[in-house]
């Protein structure tokens, strides 16, 4: 069990790969490299800053394969997507959507409707802050009973999916069919006390807990999704789809729910702003978001 990402369902850790003979010269050391958006590949001003966005390029023309794993739903990564100018796979949803820009699906891992009936039960005390989306790009993708418990930085995300959005109360009546997760929006003291509830509820192993932290910004996301789905789980099927070995995948993430998919790749490397969880796992730093840190973990790859 990954405990420090509140995993409450046990999930595989994924072993470092083992050492293996010299690779003969030809074969490229990295083959496919996934990256994170938010805190990683965007900015602070949430822009790709142009040294990042031409270090990709330069990967994609080398025949390196690039795919984005990113906690935000498909529909709202893929402006982001498309601003790297070339063909790409997008993991959403921390891991349960895997979907092509031109929207063909490779793989998608919902919520059982019964098991997020029963986490709303569980969690009466904060249906103020609960969100449930759904794989849909239509209105009631997102759905929520208000947003007088939300803070301003989940407001303001809300606000930007407005098109999306549903009102349902109560939320369990939007549950006619099964979601891509609950989520759970609010400042760092809600969330633990959120995550606490979450532990108490006696869910087991129906479930994974996934959590985002911004503390400068007060804002905690707590994800949860069907059991066993996590960036991490869906990068390795991903690349095993492809047919890359883990020792030719490089991953960058900043954050709690990139821990997973740190763990699967040969070559994980965390941003300079990573938080402490991430930093402590003895893996590569690079610069921060806000000094084009993609840019510096790929510079040894492409030139």
């Amino acid at each position: 069990m990954i405990c420090n990402n509140n995993q409450v369902t046990e999930s595989a850790t994924f072993p470092k790969p083992e050492a293996q003979s010299p690779k003969p010269a030809r074969q490229k050391p990295v083959s496919l490299i996934a990256t994170d958006i938010d805190g990683t590949l965007l900015n602070p001003e949430f822009k790709i800053s142009e040294p990042d966005l031409s270090a990709l390029r330069r990967a994609h023309s080398a025949g390196i394969e690039i795919v984005l794993v990113t906690g935000r739903r498909h529909t709202f990564a893929l402006p982001i997507a498309q601003q790297l100018g070339f063909d790409l796979w997008l993991i959403s949803s921390n891991g349960a959507v895997t979907r092509s820009l031109s929207g063909e699906t490779f793989h998608r891992d919902l919520m059982p409707r019964r098991t997020c009936l029963d986490l709303c039960s569980a969690m009466q005390a904060f249906r103020g802050n609960t969100v449930l989306t759904f794989d849909k790009e239509t209105k009631g993708a997102i759905v929520l009973e208000h947003l007088d418990d939300l803070n301003a930085s989940i407001r303001r995300w809300l606000e930007k999916n407005m098109a999306y959005i549903e009102f349902v109360i109560p939320i369990e009546n939007a549950l006619t069919t099964d979601p891509v997760q609950a989520m759970f929006c609010g400042s760092m003291a809600r969330m633990a006390e959120a995550r606490y509830a979450l532990d108490s509820a006696g869910l087991g192993n129906r479930i994974t807990v996934l959590r985002t932290e911004y503390p400068v910004r007060d804002l905690s996301m707590i994800d949860v999704l069907n059991a066993g789905c996590s960036k991490g789980h869906a990068l390795a099927r991903w690349a095993a789809h492809r047919g890359y070995p883990r020792e030719q995948v490089m991953a960058i993430g900043d954050n709690h729910n990139d821990v997973e998919m740190l763990e699967f790749a040969g070559h994980p490397v965390i941003m300079g702003n990573a938080c402490d969880e991430l930093r402590s796992r003895g893996w590569s730093v690079t610069l921060g978001n806000d000094r084009c840190g993609v840019a510096a973990a790929l510079a040894e790859l492409v030139t």
